[in-house]
């Protein structure tokens, strides 16, 4: 039984969608196609790389990729092409650059500040639970109320 799951489950594994009609025949090209496809977003998945997934759409990115290769582009005009062709949001990891600086910044910064909002809040609420001593008046006060 347990050979049995061992074996569905190695079946199960993802598989690449790149497919045979689609490989470059030199080697060092379609290394270079496979690591850029796997920097650009799919956009009819949008959590896939192209070279993951199995859309048409993606396919199709794919033979534009290779084509552009073949023609002798380098990584960085390839995918300059992308960007320039489907706005930076095909880039799985986008760049630092213009308006991505702030977004990049952004969430540090809001931990920051809500980190030490956090902070100042706790050290408010402890200073607020601080009960100073009673006077003496206070003392015989609160023992007459008591009955004591």
């Amino acid at each position: 039984m347990k050979k049995i799951i061992l074996l569905l489950m190695i079946l199960a594994t993802p598989l690449f969608a790149v497919l045979p009609d689609e490989i470059l025949d030199d080697p060092v090209l379609e290394e270079r196609a496979r690591e850029i496809s796997k920097q650009l977003r799919c956009l009819v998945c949008r959590s896939e790389n192209i070279d993951e997934s199995n859309s048409g759409f993606a396919r199709d990115l794919r033979l534009m990729l290779r084509e552009r290769l073949v023609a002798g582009d380098t990584d960085e005009q390839v995918i300059d092409f992308f960007v320039d062709r489907f706005g930076e949001y095909v880039l799985l990891k986008p760049r630092f650059s213009g308006t991505n600086i702030f977004l990049w910044v952004s969430g540090p910064l809001f931990l920051l500040f809500g980190g030490g909002y956090a902070i100042a809040f706790v050290r408010g609420k402890t200073r607020e639970t601080q009960v100073e001593a009673l006077t003496d008046d206070e003392q015989k006060r609160l023992n007459a109320l008591l009955g004591d």
